[in-house]
């Protein structure tokens, strides 16, 4: 076996399902092969790579997961693999009213082999906790986007409220000003931590900030013990994570159903 593979193999085994600790008001349902989670901003939907079900069968089972939805007036995801099987699962995403977003790589690397240079001269890296920095996050996410973000600063609030081990948000500031921030969560009975964020304003990017970042969660990451970092990249930030030492193990494309 590849370490590529091995890699996959872990990340197939420990995270294609329900995550051993979740948020407030959060709850895992089970339909044959799959698993949904119930309560959150969006519902999500996993399989294992082969559900073990095909043509009509599979049909009535994505249907299912959207009528469940629909039941709620929620929008739900379902989470695909490149590796997944049956090839024509996302033709029959599609069919059921799903629609693609954004495919992006699954990355994993070692949090003992990720470093990456010190942030340039006037940017520092501070772990945060306060209600008030995360509305701070959530400003510099919406400046980015050209959106309102301001539910991103009160999920970071409540999580981290309701479980301060399993999370740690970081900043890079620049003059009391955020120009970027990323966060790394914790993944309770696996070798896995995730990366998540890494949006940096404009004027700053290129500057070695994102990869700073990434090598501050990887820090962290190993003092607790956790094995590998896994993230969904962009193409934009993929190779910056393949040259601090990740390597692709597969290809994610969310299909999500939104009701009317």
């Amino acid at each position: 076996m590849t370490n590529i593979e091995g890699l996959l193999a872990a990340y197939d085994e420990q995270l294609r399902g329900a995550p051993a600790d979740l948020p407030d008001g959060v709850t895992v349902e089970r339909d044959g092969p799959v698993t949904r989670l119930v309560g959150q901003r969006r519902g999500l939907v996993t399989a294992p790579p082969d559900p073990g079900v095909r043509g009509d069968e599979l049909d009535r089972l994505i249907a299912r997961q959207r009528e469940r939805f629909a039941a709620r007036g929620e929008a739900v995801e379902w989470k695909t693999h490149g590796h997944d099987r049956p090839e024509d699962l996302p033709d029959r995403l599609r069919a059921a009213g799903f629609a693609p977003e954004e495919r992006e790589t699954v990355l994993i690397g070692r949090t003992d082999v990720v470093s990456a240079p010190a942030p340039p001269e006037g940017v520092a890296l501070r772990r945060v906790g306060e209600p008030d920095d995360m509305r701070r996050v959530a400003d510099m996410e919406s400046r980015v986007w050209g959106g309102d973000w301001s539910w991103l600063g009160e999920d970071l609030i409540a999580r981290t409220a309701a479980d301060p081990d399993g999370i740690a948000v970081l900043v890079a500031e620049a003059g009391g000003e955020v120009v970027s921030a990323a966060w790394l969560v914790f993944l309770r009975g696996t070798e896995f931590a995730g990366l998540w964020g890494g949006s940096t304003l404009p004027s700053w990017r290129g500057k070695g900030i994102y990869r700073s970042l990434v090598a501050a969660r990887a820090h962290i990451a190993a003092a607790r013990g956790v094995r590998y970092l896994r993230v969904d990249a962009t193409d934009a930030s993929a190779p910056v994570l393949r040259r601090l030492g990740f390597e692709g193990v597969t290809t994610t494309t969310p299909y999500v159903w939104s009701p009317a």
